[in-house]
Formats: structure tokens, sequence, C-alpha cells
């Protein structure tokens, strides 16, 4: 049988050499603390599956942020997901997690395919694509979810429309940006005179990094003092960003470090980031919790308004009241663990989700739940 190729990086040798040498750093931060939310998904699957969080030494917390694309999508924006489903002649096509996240009302899109609505369940752009030259009478909507990883995807997929002349395709551009929603995040900290969410360091998503390289998150040491690490995903990964952190801390000399160098360049990807530039621009973006961030989200450039669903079918975001009792928003700020949330493990499970967090694999609710932490 062969090994697994990074079957180095969980070795248990390596992984305890790591934790003496975060223990030693941590002996000389003051207070011994180092509080780091990690804003990837799979990171929060990663920390959760391998056992690491019951390995940290005292005094090294775990919030898990806005990381996950379905956990932070908005209420106003699953309005208008339903909306879209009841159009006659719209055939929505969407990752399956986005099924069930509740929208007003508790009204999901699942209920939507229940009484008739076309959504189908796409794994790729470029399978709604597929489906578009299937349904040439019909009007096929991507749901675009997801960060700067995914959206060079959305983009190539556009560029294939316009080649194969598929009027009837076009997208509903709900992608993300995680560098304005980690300012956000500390903005929204000062402000409220609550020290940095209790964020000490930033364990930064390591496949939105492939896309774009260190010099975007420049700002959080420059501004903010905040070290900032580019992690993988296995356990020695994670455990040495996270030495790298405490050490930041300790010798009070925040930066922006690239753990990941296997994956992650330090200049990105140059040549996804003109596709994005190409078909995107910046612009405002709702984020669940959060609310609205400028220029925290992509929107379809002028030249492209034809593949704009929200112009071709004349969508705009409601003004929808949260989900009654649901604390995803805290919990995406760092201001609550899952368990702290009192519908959670009681109403709010993974069979039953009132809110996004419990319904996305990679939601921390739903890490929370399944692999049994208290709070």
């Amino acid at each position: 049988m062969s090994q697994h190729p990074f079957a180095g990086f969980a070795d248990p040798a390596l992984c305890r050499r790591l934790l003496t040498r975060l223990e030693q750093a941590l002996s000389d931060i003051p207070g011994r603390r180092m509080r780091f939310m990690e804003v990837c998904g799979t990171h929060t699957v990663s920390i959760f599956r391998s056992g690491l969080r019951s390995l940290l030494p005292a005094g090294v917390e775990h919030l898990s942020g806005p990381g996950c694309p379905v956990c932070v999508t908005h209420d106003a924006e699953v309005a208008a997901f339903l909306d879209m489903a009841g159009r006659d002649g719209v055939i929505l096509a969407t990752f399956g997690d986005l099924l069930r996240v509740p929208g007003p009302g508790g009204h999901t899109l699942k209920h939507a395919q229940a009484q008739g609505a076309r959504i189908e369940i796409v794994y790729s752009p470029l399978d709604a694509l597929t489906l578009a030259a299937a349904n040439p009478s019909a009007t096929v909507v991507f749901l675009a979810i997801g960060f700067e990883t995914t959206a060079p995807t959305v983009a190539a997929t556009l560029m294939l429309a316009d080649q194969r002349k598929l009027d009837n395709f076009c997208i509903f551009s709900l992608h993300k940006l995680v560098p304005p929603a980690l300012r956000a995040l500390l903005d929204d900290a000062r402000t409220s005179g609550t020290p940095a969410c209790g964020i000490d360091a930033f364990l930064l998503p390591g496949h939105v990094s492939t896309i774009l390289g260190l010099t975007p998150y420049a700002f959080l040491p420059a501004e903010y003092g905040v070290p900032a690490v580019v992690g993988g995903f296995e356990p020695a990964d994670i455990l040495l960003a996270l030495c790298l952190m405490a050490e930041q801390l300790r010798d009070k000399k925040p930066a922006v470090v690239n753990a990941y160098p296997r994956a992650v360049g330090d200049e990105g990807n140059p040549r996804a980031r003109a596709l994005l530039e190409e078909y995107f621009m910046p612009a405002d973006a709702l984020w669940r919790g959060i609310g609205r961030i400028p220029l925290s989200g992509l929107g379809l450039r002028p030249a492209y308004a034809h593949r704009d669903a929200a112009q071709r079918l004349n969508i705009t975001l409601p003004e929808v009241p949260p989900l009654p009792g649901c604390r995803c928003g805290d919990v995406l700020r760092g201001r609550l663990t899952p368990p702290q949330c009192p519908l959670f493990g009681k109403v709010c499970t993974p069979a039953s989700p009132v809110g996004p967090c419990m319904v996305s694999t990679e939601g921390s609710c739903a890490a929370y739940f399944k692999y049994g932490i208290p709070a």
C-alpha cells in the first residue's frame, strides 16, 4: 500500500516537536494568551477532524471566522434566490449546500424545489453551462458564491459561454473577498471597544492565497499589528503556522508569512487574477453577521452586463429580518463559539439547521456538533 503523499505532515513526532516549540514561544508572551482566527472552511474541518484543538497548549484559543462561503451568505441574498426560483422560465444552478440555507420565514431553495421550482445541483460552473446548452428556452442562472479561489473558474465559464454563444446563461455574482472582511473584523473590534474581538493573529486561507499571494494581507501587521500566516491543511502545517504566529507575538514583530510554500507562491497566481480583473470589478457586498462591507465583493463589469442575472431579471436584495434566535453572525465574528448559542444542538442540528453555519460541512457549528466539542 502506497503512503499518502502528505503523511509526513501528520507525523506524531513532528507534531510533538512543533507543540513543544509553540509552548516555548507562549511562555514568553504576557498572559500566555494567543487567540487565533482561521478564515477558511477547510481549516475549520482540518482542525476539528485532526483533534488539534485538544492538543493545543493552555492559552491558545481557536476562533472560526467568516471563511465558509455558504455561512457568510446573507439573509437578503437567500431571499433573492427564492425570488428567482419563483420566476417562470428560470433554472437555478447551485452547489448543494445552498439548498438548505434558511431564508425569510425559514424557507429554503429545497422547499422551492419541492414546490416545482427548477433548481439543479451542480458541482462546477461548467456543469451550469452544460445545463444552459441543454435548455435553450430557459434562462439558466448560476448562483456564484465563494471567495477568490472559486471566482476565476466562474470567469473562465463566462468566457466559454461567450465563445459558445450561450445567451441564456448568466450568473448571480455573490463572490466575496477575504482581505476586506479581515479589515472589517478588526475595525469592528476597535469601534466596539472590544479588544480586537479577541483576535491576536490570523491563520490565513491556503486556497485563497494560491490566487492572492501575500501582498493583499500586508495591512494586517502594518496597520493593526496583527501577525498573519498562510497555512496548509495538515496537522503539522497548522501547528507550524501557530508557532510562527506565537513567535511574532513574542518578538513583537508582526508580519505576513507564507508557511505553505509547496502550494502558495508569494506572488499568488497572476494569470488567475488577470482573468478575474477581465470579468469582475470590486463591489460592496453583504456578509452575514458583519453587514455591508465596501468593495468586499465582485460584480460583473459593464461589458458583461448581459451575463448579470440581477440586471437580466431585475433582482434587488430586499431588506429582511435576521433569522430569529440564530447566532451565526456572532460566531462568524468571533464573538461566541457555537455551543454558546442557545439553539445549538437543540432546535438547530445538521438534520434541522436554523442557520447556515450548521448547514455547511465547512461551517463551525456543524464541526462542533459532529466532533462533540464543548464550549
